[in-house]
């Protein structure tokens, strides 16, 4: 069985910044695409950022330049650097692992951005 530990939420004032980490464990022969959702109340599950096995990142364009994904392959881990955060990243950020074809979530860690 796979788990995902995430980590790193919090509150946080506007422009400041936090780091997210995720870690994974079970049966795990290797770990494929990993990657950062968030949901804001009221709002659909959104793509953030996204990084391969080989170390490619995609983000979306609302993060991009303050947000930064890395992944340790050894250790099974991906972890989310946030800077200048907005009220508008205040939203639950989910962790996500492709393993074996497979999709795995992890239960979330929240994330406020508030004075």
């Amino acid at each position: 069985q796979v788990q995902l530990v995430e980590s790193g939420g919090g509150l946080v004032q506007p422009g400041g910044s936090l780091r997210l980490s995720c870690a994974a464990s079970g049966s795990i022969f290797r770990v494929d695409a990993m990657g950062w959702y968030r949901q804001a109340p009221g709002n659909q599950r959104e793509l953030v950022a996204w990084i391969t096995s080989s170390g490619s990142t995609m983000y979306v364009d609302s993060v991009e330049g303050r947000f930064t994904i890395s992944r340790d392959n050894v250790k099974d881990t991906v972890s989310l650097q946030m800077n200048s955060l907005k009220p508008e990243d205040t939203a639950v950020y989910y962790c996500n692992a492709n393993i074996r074809g497979m999709g795995y979530w992890g239960k979330g860690t929240l994330v406020t951005v508030s004075s």
